[in-house]
């Protein structure tokens, strides 16, 4: 890949780097992301592999921009309140870095247009707040065995893992099903330092261009987890279920349930 003058200068750290350097950054140019959410998560996952630069990099969400969510939603901005996410957020992104050609979709993810949405993507990332989502995106990724990064995060603490279909654990091997309507609490109800999202999000993005990149050791079968308050990281191992629904040799679940009708709004 031939790189023009202003890209040797944009991209020159990555130029240095023995791990990335010039075939680095032409597969990272090559690469298509796919992000599940234009909120708190995926605006610094989006922002970094904007800058980053990523060649195409597709965001769902079907919400619009509102005041409250200026507290940890970066990509977004006084101007853009009342804009659809996606539209604010690509715009945000085509600002930072006119490398990268970003595809606003402003829809809901069900079970009947996920699979044919994320099928041309190399890696799916799960920036959504809820849990019937996340197993959506979940049991979408392992059918069609898409590489996923998904993150979490709620009052001061998130974590994050990276889920490789076919060659370790799924989000179901930690969490066999969604919990009841109810038992857990939302950002809304509980609460959410602002910088929290900042961090997992830039995690997220760290993961997916080591996948780009095949460097490192991803998170594969860890959650990692972040507490704020203690400044602590820790990592807990997340085992392969032999039994699992969706990802063992013999799965009980072979379509896909959207759980409730609004599982999906992210």
């Amino acid at each position: 890949m031939e790189f023009t003058r202003e890209q040797l200068q944009r991209y020159k750290r990555h130029f240095i780097l023995p791990e990335v350097g010039k075939e680095g950054q032409a597969k990272i140019a090559k690469a298509r992301v796919f992000i599940v959410g234009a909120g708190g998560l995926g605006s610094p996952v989006g922002y970094y592999l904007t800058a980053a630069g990523v060649g195409t990099i597709a965001i769902i969400d079907n919400d619009n921009v509102e005041l409250s969510n200026l507290q940890r939603q970066i990509a977004h901005s006084m101007k853009t309140i009342g804009k659809p996410k996606v539209i604010s957020a690509k715009e945000t992104f085509e600002s930072l870095n006119p490398d990268v050609n970003v595809i606003a979709l402003q829809q809901k993810l069900t079970k009947n247009n996920i699979l044919n949405l994320i099928k041309d993507y190399d890696i799916i990332v799960d920036c959504t707040d809820n849990f019937p989502a996340r197993f959506l995106v979940n049991d979408a990724c392992v059918i069609i065995k898409k590489p996923l990064i998904t993150g979490a995060i709620l009052k001061f603490e998130g974590h994050v893992t990276t889920i490789i279909p076919g060659d370790g654990p799924c989000y179901r091997c930690l969490f066999e099903e969604p919990p009841p309507p109810g038992v857990m609490p939302s950002s809304q109800e509980v609460g959410l330092l602002g910088v929290i999202p900042g961090v997992i999000g830039v995690l997220q993005a760290t993961e997916v261009l080591k996948l780009i990149l095949g460097i490192g050791e991803i998170l594969k079968g860890e959650l990692l987890i972040y507490d704020a308050l203690k400044s602590s990281f820790r990592k807990i191992k997340v085992p392969k279920n032999t039994d699992c629904p969706v990802c063992s040799n013999h799965p009980t679940i072979r379509e896909l349930t959207d759980y409730s009708e609004k599982c999906c709004a992210v």
